[in-house]
């Protein structure tokens, strides 16, 4: 699995996603490319923009924490077509090229930031995770949805 504090890592990940365009087509799944760009930037607005979502209720986080978190923050990929939490679901049309300039400035900010910021820090659904598991999660979905769009 890549390493999302790794500047190699994240070099390949924003090289595939400056491979894609407006035009590009997802192997599966009905969102577009800006949908799914917008839909991956939800995971880095919940580290640096929490306020936008709202939080999950006691008996949520339980759930998120018990069910979702362990095939979240695995090294297991995302099979095709997988379930995903509401707030993830993108509904409105979005602009391209700003979508894809906030995912790479969201990498790059959690590259800076380095592994030691993501240690022991709290997540917004699932409680405190490991850098380890925060890589897991941010590095498997990156790369579920760009394999998903052929780059």
């Amino acid at each position: 699995m890549k390493n999302i504090f790794d500047q190699t890592d994240t070099s390949h990940f924003i090289k595939r996603i400056n491979t894609l365009s407006e035009d590009s087509f997802p192997k599966w799944g009905l969102m577009s490319v800006d949908k799914m760009l917008a839909h991956c930037n939800v995971t880095y607005e919940l580290i640096y923009e929490a306020e936008k979502h709202k939080k999950p209720n006691l008996l949520m986080k339980w759930f998120m924490k018990r069910f979702v978190k362990p095939s979240v923050v695995n090294e297991t990929p995302y099979k095709h077509n997988s379930r995903t939490a509401a707030m993830f679901v993108i509904t409105d049309n979005k602009i391209f090229e700003e979508e894809r300039k906030r995912i790479i400035g969201f990498i790059q900010k959690t590259q800076q930031l380095g592994a030691d910021a993501f240690e022991g820090k709290e997540s917004f659904s699932f409680g405190k995770l490991s850098a380890k598991e925060w890589n897991n999660m941010m590095a498997k979905h990156l790369d579920h949805h760009l394999t998903q769009f052929g780059v």
